[in-house]
């Protein structure tokens, strides 16, 4: 899904309102992914295969995989992968790794902050915030 351009601070404003979380619902990670002026919107669930967890296509320049690991009602950890898209394979130019404790404010944790990513001969820029809405501590 591509939505029109906002700032970081609208983004994240718009992440943190994606729902309220309930005591007893599973936590889910809601990441929005801009590239050259797009931006869709990713959302990640808990599971215990990571490594079967698909990277999903942002903007034909990059690939982007969150993962969110565990199966209580907050994640063992959260690992966030992007990817710049070459004509051989997509090449890994940054992992970022997440470890608890993890809070759960009414709004969602806005976990990753705003991250900008450069990579390619010509510098490509992808931009990425995440937010982890639910599970109870």
């Amino acid at each position: 899904m591509t939505v029109p351009p906002l700032s970081s601070a609208a983004w994240l404003l718009a992440l943190c309102a994606c729902g309220v979380a309930h005591a007893g619902t599973p936590p889910r990670l809601a990441c929005a992914l801009t590239y050259a002026g797009a931006t869709q919107m990713l959302e990640v669930t808990p599971t215990d295969a990571p490594y079967t967890v698909p990277s999903v296509d942002v903007g034909g320049r990059f690939r982007f995989k969150a993962v969110m690991v565990g199966t209580g009602a907050l994640p063992d950890y959260i690992k966030t992968y992007a990817y710049l898209e070459t004509r051989r394979q997509p090449v890994l130019v940054q992992q970022v790794n997440y470890y608890p404790p993890f809070a759960s404010p009414p709004g969602g944790l806005p976990l990753t902050g705003q991250h900008r990513v450069y990579a390619g001969p010509a510098e490509r820029e992808l931009q990425y915030t995440c937010v982890l809405h639910g599970g109870t501590p």
